[in-house]
């Protein structure tokens, strides 16, 4: 009788686990070492069910997940690729911690491989996404205490963003979105960066130190709202000014020859709105200060002037204010008025596409002035 081989079963299994605490320590750019001394000082070789455990065998622990880590990495750069691959299964879960697709209520995977530091950020902003500002990023650790490592990953995680999503067509989030797989509070973020970096905003001169990216922040996000074509809402805003919205604001030094009315309206509707030292400020210099604000619009469609944006507002707007110890309310209230009051001038109002580039530029304008008007 002729021997009959056996049948075997076999199943391999290849679920790839991901502890959120060793990952975030790799995605801040600690050595296996270095996290290892983390989780021991956080009580890890203590933590209930846990037994016999020594600093050798955590820290081998540690060095292995890095290692897959490491091997992930490809992956995480290009996120749908994470649904594509079989290298490593995993659940849906766990891929969508990895790259911060969850909502709001899992904060507990807050720093995950695209999440960043805004102190980080700030200073990347506005700069040349570039090899050579990568060779820099030394003084952007010493300046901010996060670790080399980790401002790699953040540069190299803006500059692939901006490098696939600066030619597309569409809305600007929603293709960082498409492309990335980020939530949408984290897209905008992204949004920023890619706004300022492709319409080359200077943000790094001296006079500018003192802005945060949350300011950079609301000011891209009020521009590619009220600034950028088409106009619909903050997903679909594109990434560049629109130049006709640009071409269009010249026509807007016609409010300048009907200052006085202009004036009038202003002043009856801000009386009993402000105190009376910024009432008698605003009576006494008014043009000085619509002036301002029309003539930053009428040479925005130059693009020195446009990439001087915030470095303008800064010295000829925020400064003087600050200087008359502006309140931000009263500065609030002046500039809606001033808006609301042009926007009913006869030359304006019997202009619809006039009106409503007068009013884009102020509802953008708005959002800066206020972002900025901080020590």
């Amino acid at each position: 009788m002729a021997n009959i081989p056996p049948e075997v079963d076999s199943f391999v299994g290849n679920n790839t686990y991901v502890d959120a605490d060793v990952f975030q320590l790799w995605v801040e750019g600690n050595s296996a070492s270095e996290a290892s001394m983390i989780l021991q000082q956080r009580g890890a070789l203590g933590a209930p069910g846990i037994t016999g455990a020594t600093p050798e065998f955590l820290l081998a622990d540690i060095s292995d997940q890095f290692r897959t880590y490491i091997m992930l990495e490809k992956w995480l750069q290009f996120p749908p690729r994470l649904n594509e691959q079989w290298t490593f299964q995993m659940d849906t879960v766990t891929q969508a911690m990895l790259i911060n697709t969850l909502s709001p209520t899992y904060k507990y995977y807050a720093l995950m491989y695209y999440e960043f530091e805004d102190t980080v950020m700030r200073e990347i902003l506005g700069k040349k996404l570039s090899s050579r500002q990568r060779k820099d990023l030394d003084e952007v650790s010493e300046k901010t205490g996060v670790n080399l490592r980790s401002c790699r990953r953040q540069f190299d995680n803006a500059k692939r963003i901006f490098k696939t999503v600066e030619e597309l067509t569409g809305g600007l989030v929603q293709n960082i979105r498409i492309h990335f797989l980020l939530s949408e509070d984290l897209a905008k973020k992204y949004s920023t960066v890619v706004f300022i970096a492709g319409n080359r905003f200077e943000t790094n001169k001296r006079k500018l130190q003192y802005l945060t990216f949350k300011d950079y922040y609301n000011c891209a996000q009020a521009m590619m709202t009220y600034w950028t074509s088409p106009l619909t809402d903050e997903a679909n805003a594109d990434a560049d000014v629109e130049r006709e919205f640009l071409m269009e604001l010249r026509d807007l030094r016609i409010l300048l020859d009907k200052e006085k009315e202009h004036k009038t309206l202003v002043c009856q509707r801000l009386k009993s709105k402000v105190s009376e030292r910024i009432y008698v400020e605003v009576e006494h210099n008014f043009k000085v200060y619509s002036r301002t604000l029309i003539n930053i619009a009428y040479g925005l469609n130059h693009s020195k002037e446009l990439k001087d944006l915030f470095i303008d507002l800064v010295e000829k707007y925020i400064e003087p204010c600050k200087h008359l110890q502006w309140p931000s309310s009263d500065m609030k209230t002046f500039l809606d008025v001033f808006t609301d009051a042009g926007t009913e001038i006869d030359v304006i109002k019997s202009q619809p596409n006039l009106k409503s580039v007068f009013k884009r530029y102020m509802d953008g304008i708005t959002v800066c002035l206020l972002a900025m008007y901080h020590n």
